[in-house]
């Protein structure tokens, strides 16, 4: 199942001001995995950055100038999207910004069914605690040190990685390190990350395994 990690950057808070998205970050995973196939662009957003905003995520209005519109990118971004659950920390905020956008330019509005949003299962799972995306990060021992800003490609990098956790699907990662004295030409420094789904087997696997066993048994040991 193909599902995208998506994040926003907005000019401030509320759409009721009049705020805009900057910045869109999505990352498609494939049955939990992160593939290659991301979505990035930085947007002009037609208005002024607030000084809250920017203290956030440090995009000036000098930098965001120059940049797409939503109107011109809103086409490969709803292709990126479509068909896919969208995994969202702070949902409302991200899909509201969206569907604003969308719907200033005419467009279809993101049916919010089709949204899981992260901040509700950590709600769920660690009632009272807290349960940003850092706080999340410093739960699960992710190393979010590179997020001195808020950045949306970031961002998703660093949900996929809570999001994992979050549904307890993470398999550890596995360090792998050889090192023979004497030849640095042998070292061998491997770092794997993966995850994967634990499937439980049918009846009849589980009746043709104790076949197989009794049958390699006798050979063994008879």
């Amino acid at each position: 199942m193909k599902e995208i990690v998506l994040d926003t950057e907005t000019t401030g808070l509320s759409i009721k001001d009049g705020h805009r998205i900057v910045e869109i970050g999505c990352i498609e995973l494939d049955n939990l995995v992160p593939t290659s196939n991301k979505f990035h662009c930085y947007l002009n957003p037609e208005r002024k950055v607030s000084e809250k905003a920017l203290e956030v995520h440090g995009y000036t209005n000098e930098f965001l100038g120059d940049k797409k519109k939503f109107r011109e990118i809103v086409e490969d971004f709803l292709l990126f999207i479509k068909d896919k659950k969208l995994i969202i920390h702070n949902a409302d905020f991200d899909i509201a910004h969206l569907n604003n956008e969308l719907a200033l330019i005419g467009k279809d509005k993101i049916d919010k069914s089709n949204v899981l949003d992260t901040l509700e299962i950590a709600r769920n799972k660690f009632p009272g605690s807290q349960i940003s995306l850092d706080a999340l990060c410093k739960r699960y021992r992710i190393d979010n040190s590179k997020r001195e800003k808020h950045t949306a490609l970031l961002d998703c990098e660093l949900l996929t990685k809570v999001y994992i956790n979050l549904i307890d699907q993470k398999e550890p990662t596995l360090n792998f390190f050889n090192n023979t004295k004497n030849s640095s030409d042998n070292r061998i420094n491997q770092n794997i990350s993966y995850f994967k789904k634990i499937i439980k087997p049918t009846p009849e696997e589980i009746k043709l395994h104790k076949k197989f066993l009794k049958s390699n048994l006798k050979k063994n040991f008879h």
